[in-house]
Parts: C-alpha cells; structure tokens; sequence
C-alpha cells in the first residue's frame, strides 16, 4: 500500500500489517494505507487481518501531528474516526492481530473490529487522552460505546485506565489471548473459520447488529468537524 502499510494477499486472508517506527503511530499516511488495504480485500471479498509490530500494535495518533496545531490534529481525528466507521460497517470480518501495545487510537482499531487476538505479557492496552490531556471527542466516546459495557466505558473514557491483556478481555478490548508464537498460528485458524462464513449474511447481518452504533458514530463525526479537539496543558 505504501511503505508504511503493507498488503499480503494469503489463501484465507489478507494480511495487512502497519510498520511505523517505534510507536507504530497514526500518521496520515498510515490511515490512507489502512484504506487502500482495506479497499483492495473488499474487492477480493476476503477476510483481513490487521496486525503490527513485534511488541506494538499501535501507540495511537502521530503525536507530531496531534501537537502542530488544533487544526492539524482535527484532521488527523476525523481521519481516524471514519477509519474506524469503516472497519465498523465493513463487508468482510476484521480480525486484528493485537502484536503487543495498543494505547489511544490503536485501542479504538481493537474496538472497531470484529474479532481481537492479543498476546500475554507486560502490555499496555487502553484509551490515556484524558491522562495526556485531551478532552476525548464525541466519535471516541461512540466507539467506546458501541463496545465496552458502561462500567469498563467509565473506567476506560473518564479514568483512563489502561489494562493488561487479561484485563483487556474483560472490558472489551480483546476477545482472546493466547503466547507470542501461538499469535500468527491462531489467527491464521480462526481467519479460515471466519472465511466459511456466508460473506452477504455476514455483511447484512452486522450492519443490523450495529445500525443505531453506526447512526451514532455518524453523527458523532459531525459534531466533531463543528467543535475543536480538545488539549489541555
């Protein structure tokens, strides 16, 4: 997609892996290659796999954006959140291969999928803007919705807590943990038990599951483009 974001097509799957630097942050060029990745396995009618890098799913937003200026990182937030409506609406399952951290947006990707293998050990998985700072905005708040229980929403929105793997099962981030090298292996299997599905049953099905979730996020997303991110010193 682009050196940032590359694609693997596989018998069962396509494997889309996101590859920036240490943090493996959002930037917009890693959203524009999530996109095409996305938009060429739509095409192929295939099931896709998103992973990261070894230790790091995702450390949210690109920070150098997000501190340039409001505008700069209004941009990159509306980005990030029809991403996630588009993972969220997707014809295909989205499994994600949760390789190791996943703080701020890369904790929204978990929760904008369809299923979430994480792996055991010393990881940080959650949702920090109001711990650094940042008012967390009305699409974030959506998405947390459509996904986490109320008690694990308050826990997880308003107290930035952040959670180990195990923990990250019980509020919702993951479905699943399993040992580093049964991470790829145990993707792959379920991704062949994802591709058995009706694919048309499938893709009806769950756009009836998250209608109001997906009306919600829509709106959300406008509310947002009229108001500004919020960061506070």
């Amino acid at each position: 997609m682009n050196k940032f974001v590359t694609y693997q097509p596989e018998e069962n799957y396509d494997l889309i892996t996101i590859n920036n630097g240490k943090a493996n942050a959002l930037s917009h060029e890693v959203i524009e290659g999530l996109n095409a990745g996305l938009d060429k396995a739509a095409a192929e009618n295939k099931v896709v796999v998103l992973t990261g890098q070894n230790g790091i799913f995702s450390g949210g937003f690109d920070l150098k954006v997000m501190t340039k200026s409001a505008e700069a990182a209004k941009e990159l937030v509306t980005k990030g959140s029809k991403l996630s409506l588009k993972m969220l609406s997707f014809p295909q399952p989205i499994i994600i291969a949760c390789s190791g951290h996943a703080i701020a947006k890369g904790a929204f990707l978990l929760l904008s999928a369809d299923y979430r293998i994480g792996i055991e050990g010393d990881f940080k998985i959650g949702l920090n803007e109001v711990m650094i700072g940042m008012t967390m905005h009305n699409a974030g708040i959506a998405i947390a919705k459509s996904r986490l229980s109320e008690v694990y929403l308050n826990r997880s929105v308003n107290n930035s807590e952040i959670y180990n793997p195990k923990d990250a099962v019980k509020a919702g981030f993951l479905d699943l943990i399993v040992s580093a090298d049964h991470l790829l292996p145990t993707t792959i299997k379920v991704a062949g038990m994802f591709s058995k599905l009706n694919k048309k049953a499938h893709a009806a099905t769950k756009l009836k599951v998250r209608k109001q979730h997906l009306e919600d996020l829509e709106n959300a997303i406008e509310l947002d483009l009229n108001s500004d991110i919020s960061i506070n010193s």
